[in-house]
């Protein structure tokens, strides 16, 4: 479990961040990334996701974009399924459920970034938030905060 509280840091140390992450990841671990537009939260779920491959021995992904228009993109870790939300263009839960978000939260490892509809709602599991604030071009400050 890892807590951060108004750590600065560079995109190097953002990825040993990842890493460190990763080596605590379990099924069902929800991370949820908040921040402005253009902060770096696409940037961190693929620091995280590819440090996840690595752990696994297997080769990273060609490509970690932000699924802001799918809305979702999923990616395979052995039998593991990773769901990688972006929910900036969604407005209601109803359309979250009509994409089975909830029932998805229960067997794989799920990034969301812009979680703000989800943040007042009793999750019932375990997750994480991850508050990015842009300092300089190439330093951001960023909070985790562990809920379970």
């Amino acid at each position: 479990m890892h807590k951060l509280s108004n750590q600065i840091l560079d995109l190097r140390e953002l990825e040993k961040l990842a890493t460190n992450l990763c080596k605590d990841v379990s099924v069902g671990d929800i991370y949820l990334f908040q921040g402005e537009l253009g902060v770096g939260k696409t940037t961190f779920v693929r620091l995280f996701i590819n440090n996840l491959y690595v752990l696994n021995n297997l080769p990273k992904p060609h490509s970690v974009t932000s699924p802001t228009f799918p809305i979702l993109i999923t990616y395979e870790l052995n039998s593991i399924q990773i769901y990688h939300y972006d929910l900036y263009r969604v407005k209601n839960l109803k359309q979250l459920e009509e994409l089975d978000f909830f029932e998805n939260l229960n067997n794989n490892i799920t990034f969301i970034e812009w979680p703000e509809m989800l943040i007042s709602l009793p999750l019932n599991k375990k997750h994480y938030l991850i508050d990015l604030d842009m300092i300089s071009e190439t330093k951001r400050k960023i909070n985790i905060s562990f809920n379970q």
